[in-house]
């Protein structure tokens, strides 16, 4: 009886935590100009969802007195640090959990500040939607602008942009059609979906529930299309890529090869290919510490192991045989300068991708982003928060996917080699064709008799030329390199306009090919 009674109590909770485990995740990160609220949202969405410790929110109560915030200062539900309390603001970066009977949800309050878009690019790596906040009062500044490029930049499916204190501009609807029409216009050449929501963080309208002080706008709220947004799927859908962290071998009997997996699925048969040495087998089994499963999909934390021994080290990648990645060692790449320290064309650092680093010299910036037009600009460095594009040769191929297929194996970090500080963090659009390296040829040339005779200096071949300056022919050559042909042809043309043709001379030089 007493058994059977605690089977019964235990039937709800069993039932519970099945449902909470079935409930998929929405990661997002709030991003705005400074003073546009995201923290006092984020406060927000946590005290209506009932999300905040009786203890905590009895902390931040009394922390909230003389603030001229009202009753309770929703932002110290995230500003944790002195100095973010002192000066009002956000500096670093605060990962808050909540839930709602549809969906858990972390999110990254990210700062405001220029000097701390670094910040913000951190918060918003990892996410699959930001918010972006817009003060009604002040309109769309420019660092709004630079963090909705940032969220293009990254990948990010989604964007929401809530235009905070409508209760400041007594709820005017041209107001807020204006800062749409205004941010659609800068968008129209990002490839994001844009949902726009007027909002007061402060008085809680249109953010967990729709307000009654906008009766002209009928979308749902802020909350609302965050429960309904779609997450997740990109991941599953991508080819399979499993970067290998590390080879366990605990016995005589058993070589697996531990990660996490970055995109798709596998089961045991599955062809596979380990790059970078291209050599293809089968998976064998699937293990975890729970026992073999019979699949395994994207962020999944598993042990492979294979039907053949194969050279297997961290860092390699075990892709899927029907669609591999490419390899190259000349990365094309859109980098967000995080250093104080300026880049410096020709630097070498270190380049982190999944669990492999390389030596990765800076070959060139071949343009500078302008965040506020979205111009181009000419570039020979990279100050700190700025945007470029960049070319990078590595000591050794990378295997990587463009970052728009994948955003695990088309991103990187540059870090200093001296201070071990990390001073870029690059997105990933192809490879590159390095250009041919200049060879230098000697030659020496004399000019008698109405003939221009040229010998080269190729170690691989001594090559004699004679030419008529006066009509430029020439007798043809053992030269199997057109571009050598063409400089030769050049060199002739040249000469014959500085030689007279009565007059000998001769002289030595190079040319290049």
């Amino acid at each position: 009886m007493a058994a059977a009674e605690v089977l019964t109590a235990a039937n709800p909770f069993e039932k519970f935590l099945e449902a909470e485990e079935s409930k998929d995740m929405l990661r997002f990160t709030t991003a705005g100009s400074v003073d546009d609220g995201k923290s006092t949202l984020i406060g927000r969405l946590l005290y209506d969802s009932r999300s905040v410790y009786e203890d905590q929110l009895e902390s931040v109560t009394k922390a909230s007195v003389g603030r001229n915030a009202g009753a309770i200062d929703f932002s110290l539900l995230t500003d944790g640090l002195r100095a973010e309390r002192e000066q009002g603001i956000t500096i670093d970066v605060a990962y808050r959990y909540f839930a709602t009977p549809r969906r858990k949800f972390i999110i990254a309050d990210t700062p405001g500040h220029e000097q701390y878009t670094r910040n913000m690019v951190t918060g918003a790596s990892t996410a699959e939607l930001a918010i972006v906040l817009v003060d009604a009062r002040k309109g769309v500044l420019a660092q709004s602008r630079r963090h909705a490029f940032i969220a293009s930049l990254l990948g990010l499916p989604h964007l929401a942009v809530a235009v905070n204190k409508m209760d400041l501009v007594n709820f005017d609807r041209d107001v807020f059609d204006r800062i749409e029409a205004d941010f659609r216009q800068f968008l129209q050449e990002q490839s994001i979906q844009p949902y726009f929501v007027p909002i007061s963080a402060l008085t809680g309208d249109n953010v967990v529930t729709r307000s009654g002080n906008m009766p002209w706008f009928h979308g749902p709220s802020l909350l609302e299309y965050l429960e309904t947004v779609p997450v997740g799927s990109r991941v599953y859908s991508q080819s399979f890529r499993f970067p290998v962290q590390r080879v366990v071998r605990p016995d005589q009997r058993f070589r697996g090869y531990a990660g996490t997996i970055a995109s798709g699925r596998i089961g045991p048969g599955d062809p596979v290919v380990i790059l970078p040495s291209g050599r293809k087998t089968t998976v064998e089994a699937i293990t975890t510490f729970d026992g073999d499963l019979p699949s395994a999909g994207a962020m999944e934390s598993v042990t492979l192991s294979l039907t053949d021994e194969v050279d297997i080290i961290r860092g390699d990648t075990i892709a899927s045989a029907d669609d591999p990645p490419p390899q190259s060692s000349f990365i094309a790449a859109t980098a967000v300068w995080l250093s104080e320290t300026p880049a410096q064309l020709g630097a070498r650092y270190r380049l982190k991708h999944t669990t492999r680093q390389e030596t990765a010299e800076l070959k060139s910036i071949e343009h500078r982003i302008n965040i506020n037009t979205l111009r181009h600009d000419s570039a020979q460095t990279l100050e700190m928060n700025e945007i470029g594009f960049l070319h990078l040769e590595t000591a050794r191929p990378l295997v990587f996917d463009p970052y728009t297929n994948n955003r695990i194996t088309g991103s990187f970090i540059l870090i200093d080699p001296v201070t071990n500080a990390t001073v870029a963090a690059g997105l990933i659009s192809g490879s590159y064709r390095a250009a041919a390296p200049v060879k230098s040829i000697g030659f020496a040339w004399s000019f008698q008799g109405g003939a221009l005779q040229i010998t080269t200096d190729d170690p691989g071949r001594k090559l004699e030329l004679q030419a008529h300056p006066a009509t430029g022919e020439s007798e043809p050559i053992a030269l199997d390199d057109p571009e050598a042909l063409e400089a030769l042809h050049h060199l002739l043309r040249r000469l014959k306009l500085s030689v007279p043709n009565e007059t000998a001379s001769e002289g030595e030089g190079d040319f290049s090919i």
